[in-house]
């Protein structure tokens, strides 16, 4: 099973396995990761699972459609490195994943 590891604003690591298949959101909502709200559930409607992909794997996630940048306006501190974590579905090609926790509640 794929592992994510999730990096909380403080620094803290969380390291999770994740069923591929689920997305990046729903491996942090079943294991309790804070900071990933998910308030809308993961219909891309409202940007509270916003997450910061680590720079070693940009290159690796699938490209954001138009309706996440969109949602994306809406998000707090957006970057260049900005994704909705339920948009990105898990794959063995993603084993290892970092992702950088938003400040989604603020």
């Amino acid at each position: 099973m794929p592992k994510v590891i999730y990096i909380q604003p403080d620094g803290s690591r969380r390291e999770v396995q994740v069923e591929a298949g689920l997305t990046v959101m729903e491996g942090a909502v079943n294991n309790d990761v804070d900071g990933i709200v998910a308030e809308c559930g993961g219909a891309c409607a409202c940007a509270t699972c916003h997450a910061y992909i680590d720079d070693a794997w940009m290159a690796r996630v699938p490209t954001m459609d138009d309706m996440e940048d969109c949602m994306l306006d809406a998000a707090y501190e957006r970057k260049t490195s900005s994704r909705l974590t339920c948009q990105i579905e898990i794959t063995e090609a993603l084993d290892g994943l970092v992702v950088h926790v938003a400040q989604n509640e603020h």
